[in-house]
């Protein structure tokens, strides 16, 4: 499917939709990771390639393996998906960098909660952003005012407390599609992630 027939999709899926597109303000042009938070609903999904396609934008997404299987494969493919294995996490990483390095309109959207059960958002996307070289682009859904779209981009410090904090600030407000599902922008243990990706670097 090219650009121009997903843009006349998600043009339609927007005109009668009783969601409201909210259009990236400062549009970012070159490679990005995009959040797609709160991670509520899978209704996300559609969001997500709604707003992606509205843009232009022919992004790249991660999905469980099993999501792979069958028939459904070519499909999910088709619609940008890349295959994780999760016992595998810094496998991970290492393959979206290289496939970030090696193309200049590379848009990968993740969901930092990972599962719509957990406690807390996943350290993955800080770790591919920053390794990668990547800005993040922080597109959201929220309930509340029934609006989904992209907010402000931001370079990534490796200061993971301080970047997790204007991540909070953005995110505070916007509830989901489902609001009691919604997850705290917060990694599990951020400090120690600066500490590390310092250590890192430094190697």
């Amino acid at each position: 499917m090219g650009v121009w027939v997903r843009r006349q999709v998600a043009r339609l899926f927007w005109l009668f939709s009783r969601w409201r597109l909210v259009p990236e303000a400062n549009p970012h042009h070159g490679p990005r990771l995009m959040l797609g938070a709160p991670h509520t609903s899978n209704f996300d999904f559609v969001l997500m390639l709604a707003i992606a396609w509205r843009a232009g934008l022919k992004v790249r997404w991660l999905g469980k393996q099993e999501l792979f299987k069958g028939i459904a494969g070519p499909i999910m493919r088709g619609l940008g998906g890349i295959p994780v294995d999760r016992s595998r996490p810094e496998g991970i990483v290492g393959e979206v960098v290289a496939l970030a390095k090696g193309d200049a309109e590379f848009a990968l959207v993740v969901t930092p909660e990972g599962t719509r059960s957990g406690s807390s958002w996943r350290s993955g996307f800080y770790r591919i952003a920053y390794r990668a070289g990547l800005p993040v682009t922080m597109g959201f859904a929220d309930g509340s005012t029934r609006s989904a779209g992209l907010g402000p981009t931001i370079e990534l410090t490796g200061d993971v407390e301080a970047d997790m904090s204007v991540i909070r600030e953005f995110y505070a407000d916007k509830t989901g599609v489902k609001p009691e599902l919604r997850t705290e922008p917060r990694l599990q243990d951020e400090a120690r992630l600066t500490a590390y990706l310092r250590e890192s670097r430094n190697n």
